[in-house]
């Protein structure tokens, strides 16, 4: 079996990642055991399947069925390296939040964990705007029936490994298609005008890192569909802009009521006085509040 190690900044958890990827039984992209997660990525035109496991002071990428080349390699470690966050150095973020009534206890209960995301812009847009007003369990329903009639596939060991939709596929549906798998009419509309847009090059993630953070999120306002939730979710998701805030996030607000022991949500000003000390860090106070809400284990 071909594999390869990655280095880590230093702290990283893998344990508390695969607590958070694990979180859902119906996750359809990735697999994990106790001590692994396997994913299936599409490299160029291949599907390579990976298989995730800690080293010390490093993550070990396995290669279980496909000979890959050193091109290949490079280009599954770069997509590693963003979906887990690696190169981020959390030092300046423990020194903060150590301050922080909110996220000290957070930091000492997780301290590792990365903020894990998508490194596929339509896979982002597409997730944020699925889960936009219904709940998380809905969310991944729809998900992993878009995912097994759309997406690309491959049997390993008896055990079938997906990849998400290509925005070229996707292009090509009517809403009508989309409705068969509950999507509702607007969010049928806004996923296949982004996989257009994303197809015919008006849309692009290459492009958009060129441009500051303030610059992104403006572009992504004027997507159809994508509101400041959603554009504040793909920023710190996709992007992995650490100060993104998704500030009216639900999950958010009910880490918040959790953690302070209240008898009510705080309000958005609330939220934003919270945020004042998390400068800089916006994004991954909220994604450490939101590992409050699925326990300690």
């Amino acid at each position: 079996m071909t594999e390869m190690l990655l280095a880590v900044q230093q702290p990283f958890d893998f344990q508390e990642c695969l607590v958070f990827l694990s979180r859902s039984e119906q996750e359809v992209l990735h697999v994990t055991t106790p001590d692994t997660v396997r994913k299936l990525m599409r490299i160029g035109e291949r599907l390579i399947l990976i298989e995730l496991q800690e080293a010390e002071h490093h993550i070990r990428v396995r290669f279980p069925v496909d000979e890959v080349s050193d091109t290949e390699k490079e280009r599954v470690a770069r997509e590693v390296r963003d979906w887990l966050d690696l190169e981020r150095d959390l030092k300046p973020f423990e020194t903060m939040g150590a301050k922080n009534e909110l996220l000290a206890p957070l930091i000492e209960a997780h301290r590792g964990l990365r903020m894990i995301g998508f490194p596929d812009l339509f896979e982002a847009l597409t997730w944020a705007i699925i889960g936009q007003q219904i709940t998380l369990s809905f969310a991944y329903t729809i998900k992993r029936r878009f995912v097994e009639r759309y997406g690309d596939h491959q049997v390993v060991g008896g055990r079938t490994y997906w990849t998400f939709p290509r925005a070229e596929r996707i292009a090509l549906l009517e809403p009508e298609e989309l409705r068969e798998l509950q999507f509702s009419r607007r969010k049928a509309e806004y996923v296949i005008d982004i996989a257009r847009e994303i197809t015919n090059g008006d849309l692009s993630k290459t492009a958009l890192q060129s441009l500051s953070s303030a610059n992104i999120r403006e572009r992504l306002l004027a997507i159809r569909g994508v509101g400041e939730w959603t554009a504040d979710y793909v920023l710190m998701k996709c992007f992995q802009d650490a100060s993104a805030f998704p500030i009216a996030d639900v999950g958010l607000h009910q880490a918040i009521q959790h953690q302070l022991g209240t008898s009510k949500k705080p309000t958005i000003e609330e939220v934003k006085r919270y945020g004042e000390s998390w400068q800089g860090w916006e994004g991954y106070a909220t994604f450490y509040l939101w590992r409050s809400l699925y326990g300690n284990v």
